[in-house]
């Protein structure tokens, strides 16, 4: 049985025989003397430090000296083999590391694929996975700061209360847009639910209809339709741009737009529109161009408002507005006419503006409208709920008729 304690003299022997001894391991004079490894190789370093020996002999003039960063290799054949069992245990752990990062680099490649809205978060793929790998581990491999991922950990209920909210509203907006078949933007979202009693920002819903891919309808390529007539009298441009108006029934625009039917043909629709609410007064849809059309249009506004006596109508210069017939009625109710400048849009950009909302919401994205008279009514009706109850942006997000009332109910007020 070995001995527990040792004399400084048996020690002093043991530490000579090992050196004394030519090729000597630890091991084998350990075993010879009935004593542990690890406490024979303490003994030994402890008497070359106490005579300043180094621990490793020196290399030869041959040997090449170590690169930087690397160990010199021990003389001391039990050194050696304790460095050459680190160095493999070294590189089994970076295998392992390797390894386990092309798993997770894997993993996440499917993962990242699904489409779905969750992989849009690398935190949520670290918190998929934790039970499989190291968070550290994850962390490095995605680029990620593990205390970011504490943090959205952290917030985990609010972010799922929050989804939950966003969903219930994007149920509402859903509800809104369908009323509005599909037409309506954040804007007038916004505007409905305020005054359906929700309070919501704008952005907030813009960010819900975005997420929900809830969008309007996009405007298509438009056709021409104004055509000037070179021996029409010039006509002033008394609007200048300016597309509003104090009071209703003191200013009008109008212009003609097309309607796409199936098989490459064409109806013709010719609206005014009263510049202080944006209410459409007049309109009429026809299979053809010509001055009939823009005059039943300006007719049934004089109809709608009872005469227009003193007012002004603003047009393009197309030829049915330029026209001998168009004049000449126009000087019958009592209308002055205004022109913008040839080849200009701008100059009747709010009229030009209500034909593209009309077309992208009662198209809804198809080509056409089918045959005539399905255009007709659809067309037909688009005007009448415009005017009662789809949101205008000009309005303060209130309907054309809501925001006639309101002007109204305001001066009676007022004269009260």
């Amino acid at each position: 049985m070995a001995m527990k304690d040792y004399s400084d003299e048996f020690r002093a022997d043991a530490v000579a025989l090992y050196e004394s001894t030519p090729g000597a391991t630890y091991r084998s004079i350990a075993a010879d003397l009935g004593v542990n490894r690890a406490t024979l190789r303490e003994w030994v370093l402890r008497d070359r430090d106490r005579r300043g020996v180094a621990a490793t002999a020196p290399a030869s003039a041959g040997q090449t000296a170590a690169r930087p960063g690397k160990t010199m290799p021990s003389a001391d054949p039990d050194e050696r083999i304790r460095q050459l069992e680190a160095r493999v245990a070294e590189l089994e752990a970076s295998e392992r590391k390797l390894a386990t990062e092309r798993d997770i680099l894997r993993k996440a490649a499917k993962y990242f694929g699904r489409g779905d809205e969750l992989v849009m978060s690398r935190f949520q793929f670290v918190d998929d996975h934790r039970d499989t790998f190291e968070v550290k581990q994850l962390c490095e491999v995605l680029d990620l700061n593990r205390s970011s991922y504490y943090k959205w950990l952290a917030g985990r209920q609010a972010r799922a209360a929050r989804l939950r909210e966003d969903r219930l509203l994007a149920a509402r907006i859903r509800e809104v847009h369908g009323e509005s078949g599909g037409a309506y933007g954040s804007p007038r979202v916004t505007a409905e639910l305020r005054e359906k009693g929700l309070r919501v920002n704008e952005k907030r819903i813009a960010r819900v209809m975005r997420r929900f891919s809830i969008t309007g309808i996009r405007l298509r390529r438009r056709v021409r339709t104004t055509v000037p007539d070179p021996a029409a009298s010039q006509v002033p441009d008394l609007f200048q741009r300016d597309f509003t108006a104090t009071e209703p029934g003191r200013k009008y625009m109008g212009d003609i737009t097309y309607l796409p039917l199936a098989g490459g043909e064409f109806l013709y629709l010719a609206t005014v529109l009263d510049c202080f609410s944006r209410k459409v007064v007049g309109w009429s849809i026809a299979d053809h161009m010509c001055t009939g059309l823009v005059v039943d249009a300006l007719r049934m506004a004089a109809a709608t408002r009872g005469g227009l006596d003193g007012s002004v109508f603003h047009s393009d210069h197309g030829a049915q507005y330029g026209s001998r017939a168009f004049a000449d009625l126009c000087d019958q109710l009592g209308v002055t006419r205004s022109m913008g400048a040839v080849g200009t849009s701008a100059d009747n950009a709010a009229c030009e503006s209500f034909h593209a909302s009309l077309k992208r919401e009662t198209l809804q994205g198809a080509r056409d409208y089918g045959d005539a008279s399905t255009c007709r009514r659809t067309v037909f009706a688009w005007p009448a709920r415009y005017n009662t109850r789809r949101r205008h942006s000009a309005n303060g997000h209130l309907s054309p008729n809501e925001y006639e009332r309101r002007h109204h109910a305001a001066k009676l007020t007022l004269a009260a």
